[in-house]
């Protein structure tokens, strides 16, 4: 840094240069019996200088503390996009998975519905199945039991020939002439 910088850096700005100037004019003594000032003319034009002289460099840092300002907030506001870019996707994936389970949800419920809907079906038929072997064992049951009722029919009442006795014996005191067979004994 040269000597001439260094002695600005440590002098005034323009700004309290223009306020001292400012200061010599209201401060400055009157004209006996007029309106007009006495003002030493040096001092003022060496302020005046001084602060023109200063303007450019104050002009100069003024411009790059607002270049870096907005630099400062492009770079703020480029964040905060990315902040809100990030948001969103996470928004978006969490949407996307709770529609996710919320979809696995109803097809779990379709499934459940559409297995009980077969469970059922499948119940049904075996219960059909069965009530349908049941039904052709009845039938021969049925069947069974008529020719074991007439087989038991035929056998109770039997003639015996001429010259045989039943089981009973002619003492039985029927006299009927009929034999009964008595399978029990």
């Amino acid at each position: 840094m040269s000597t001439a910088e260094g002695s600005r850096a440590d002098a005034p700005d323009s700004e309290l240069l223009l306020r001292r100037v400012l200061d010599l004019v209201n401060d400055a003594p009157r004209m006996p019996l007029s309106s007009t000032i006495r003002v030493e003319r040096d001092e003022v034009v060496s302020l005046l200088d001084e602060a023109v002289e200063r303007l450019p460099d104050e002009l100069r840092e003024a411009r790059w503390l607002l270049r870096e300002r907005e630099e400062y907030l492009a770079k703020a506001e480029r964040e905060a996009e990315e902040i809100l870019g990030v948001a969103r996707e996470r928004a978006e994936r969490i949407v996307q998975r709770s529609e996710l389970v919320r979809e696995a949800q109803r097809t779990a419920r379709r499934i459940l519905e559409e297995a009980n809907d077969e469970a059922r079906r499948l119940r049904h038929e075996a219960e059909d199945y069965c009530d349908q072997k049941l039904a052709q064992f009845e039938i021969v049951l049925e069947r069974t039991t008529k020719t074991v009722k007439a087989g038991r029919a035929k056998l109770q009442v039997t003639t015996l020939p001429e010259g045989r006795h039943g089981v009973l014996g002619d003492d039985d005191g029927l006299g009927t002439g009929e034999v009964f067979f008595d399978q029990d004994n």
